[in-house]
């Protein structure tokens, strides 16, 4: 299980890492372009750095406590923080009537609730 939750965790980093990368770095406009990125428009340029930016706070916060031992817990948190991103990237999606990238972000907010669930557990990091 806990070989598990590492392998889900260090994918959820890299996609959330990516995803944080570009909203940060790539203009509001080349990222409205993109297939699926007419959402940028529905909010503030600064709205969408911050969420890049938490984005890869939160893959960071994945990966990084457990991996060096320090705050570990941190981990779940991190989890729930993305989740709750998830759930509003879920609902903006759905009402823009983007159901495919709904059921994406539906997907990753599973993934994100099977690593918090895991992470909060008794035996979180294969004690």
């Amino acid at each position: 299980m806990d070989l598990a939750l590492w392998i889900i965790a260090g994918l959820l980093a890299a996609v959330f890492l990516l995803a944080g990368a570009n909203k940060l770095f790539v203009p509001r406009e080349t990222l409205a372009k993109a297939p699926g990125g007419g959402w940028v428009n529905d909010f503030s340029p600064r709205f969408i750095k911050t969420l890049g930016a938490l984005e890869i706070l939160g893959a960071l916060g994945l990966i990084l406590p457990a991996a060096l031992g320090i705050a570990p817990v941190l981990v779940p948190l991190a989890a729930v923080g993305l989740a709750t991103i998830m759930v509003g990237a879920a609902i903006v999606t759905y009402r823009r009537h983007e159901v495919a990238h709904a059921i994406l972000d539906l997907t990753y907010l599973a993934l994100i609730v099977f690593l918090a669930v895991g992470r909060f557990g008794p035996e979180a990091f294969g004690s």
